[in-house]
């Protein structure tokens, strides 16, 4: 068994855009509430589809926020509209046509806005966990700081547990003092979206060649709500082994 505590929670309303880091928040069989339930479509082939950073880097420079459910003020079963702020500081809700509009404009291509309380995650009903000690084992490797958002996770811990111990967790249990449990999944293979700085949104490609050569692509590890609950930071956390 490993133990700590949680460090930082996040929840990403609207896919590939900044998202809020929480002081606590809620979690149920969907994930984090309302975690990714907004997502911006552009039609391919005939049928819509998520638009993300990997096709679209300048959503990143877009922030979504629930300004009037904040923290573990949001029910997962009715999360509100998202708010929407552009790079300019304007900030439009979700309704707001002019979002429609100012977006087409950013990405120059015509987009519609879907909204799936359910989650519009890419492995569903899912919430990703980090592990201190690995992201600052990357850091040493390769010599820089590594902003976490870069890994866009639902959780952060500080654990008991040497550097990359997690890609071994498949298959145990996650246990929040708050009451939530959660089955570790499977270590997350990463895209090409860390490559993107969080502010900026330049291209780092030396970070996934490094994930590629070295752990597998690998960072973070995948859960699933098992029992649901509210989670604070600074809430002690055990990852207990398979068997």
């Amino acid at each position: 068994m490993h133990a700590g505590t949680v460090t930082e929670l996040w929840r990403w309303p609207v896919k590939s855009m900044g998202g809020e880091l929480l002081r606590a928040t809620r979690m149920d069989g969907r994930g984090v509430g309302g975690d990714r339930t907004h997502a911006v479509e552009v039609e391919h082939k005939g049928a819509w589809q998520p638009l993300t950073a990997r096709e679209a880097p300048r959503l990143l420079a877009w922030s979504a926020a629930y300004p009037f459910a904040q923290n573990a003020g949001l029910r997962p079963d009715d999360p509100p509209l998202a708010t929407v702020t552009g790079p300019d500081g304007r900030a439009y809700g979700w309704g707001d046509p002019r979002l429609r509009r100012a977006l087409e404009a950013e990405l120059g291509k015509p987009v519609r806005l879907r909204r799936d309380t359910a989650g519009i995650q890419d492995l569903e009903r899912s919430v990703l966990v980090t592990v201190d000690a690995s992201l600052r084992a990357l850091e040493g490797e390769l010599g820089t700081a590594i902003d976490l958002r870069r890994f866009r996770p639902n959780v952060h811990l500080d654990l008991d547990a040497p550097p990359w111990e997690e890609e071994g967790w498949e298959g145990g249990t996650l246990r929040l003092t708050g009451g939530i449990v959660l089955r570790l999944l499977h270590p997350c293979e990463r895209c090409a979206i860390p490559t993107r700085d969080p502010d900026t949104q330049e291209k780092w490609a030396d970070l996934l060649r490094h994930l590629d050569a070295h752990h597998h692509r690998r960072f973070g590890i995948n859960a699933r709500v098992l029992q649901s609950g509210r989670v604070q930071t600074g809430e002690r956390a055990e990852v207990v082994p398979r068997g």
